[in-house]
């Protein structure tokens, strides 16, 4: 039998011999712990500077058509405002003959002069016919306004073959020498203005009584018969 001894404590109990510790272990602690660090800084970084709304996303998907692309906007990303170009349309040939009344023929000569169908400009032309051609047969011998450039007929006593022909013929003769009416039609001036400009003009021989024999009522509006178109 062998005898173990023992180290007398003398009261204490001995002192614990240090423990050995590799280097290299050392070493991948220290850099385990700075791995760590440097990843946490990385963590807070990117939090701090990473934007409040989230970016767009995009996604293809494929639809009947062919690919799909679908857009994903966070909620309280706002949409800038767009400006889109006005659109702006007139009346043509085929509406207003269809139409056929007397305010569409009205048009028909705003057409072909280049002048805007305005609410002035067509109540002018109303009244003007009125008092060449009464209401109730405003297409008489295809001549509205009773226009003599040509119609064939001196005095605006001439025919036009439709009334189509006869607004291209008047708005024509406007434009070759009554400067005053085209300026008005041009600026869709106030009928009163437009009117006026009507009278000075040698358009009839009476000059209207200079708006004597000028009526300001509202105008019946009348459709033509198709023959007449």
């Amino acid at each position: 039998m062998q005898t173990r001894l023992r180290t007398p404590t003398h009261g204490r109990r001995s002192a614990r011999r240090p423990v050995a510790v590799s280097k290299a272990i050392v070493t991948r602690a220290i850099h385990h712990r700075i791995g760590v660090g440097v990843t946490a800084l990385a963590l807070v970084a990117g939090l701090s500077i990473s934007p409040t709304v989230p970016a767009q996303a995009t996604t293809v998907s494929s639809g009947p058509r062919g690919p799909v692309q679908v857009f994903y906007v966070d909620a309280h990303v706002a949409a800038p405002p767009v400006k889109r170009d006005e659109i702006h349309a007139t009346d043509g040939v085929q509406t207003l003959t269809t139409n056929a009344t007397n305010a569409d023929w009205a048009k028909l000569v705003m057409m072909f002069g280049g002048w805007p169908q305005s609410d002035n400009n067509v109540t002018v032309m109303l009244r003007w016919m009125r008092q060449e051609n009464g209401p109730p047969d405003w297409y008489n011998r295809n001549n509205p306004l009773n226009n003599g450039y040509g119609s064939g007929g001196g005095a605006g006593l001439g025919s036009y073959p439709d009334l189509v022909t006869a607004a291209k013929y008047a708005a024509q003769n406007l434009q070759r020498g009554y400067p005053g009416i085209v300026a008005g039609f041009a600026a869709s001036a106030s009928p009163d203005v437009t009117a006026a400009a009507i009278w000075a003009s040698p358009w009839s021989t009476s000059h209207y009584a200079n708006g004597s024999h000028w009526s300001t009522r509202p105008v019946e509006i009348v459709q033509a018969p198709a023959s007449a178109w």
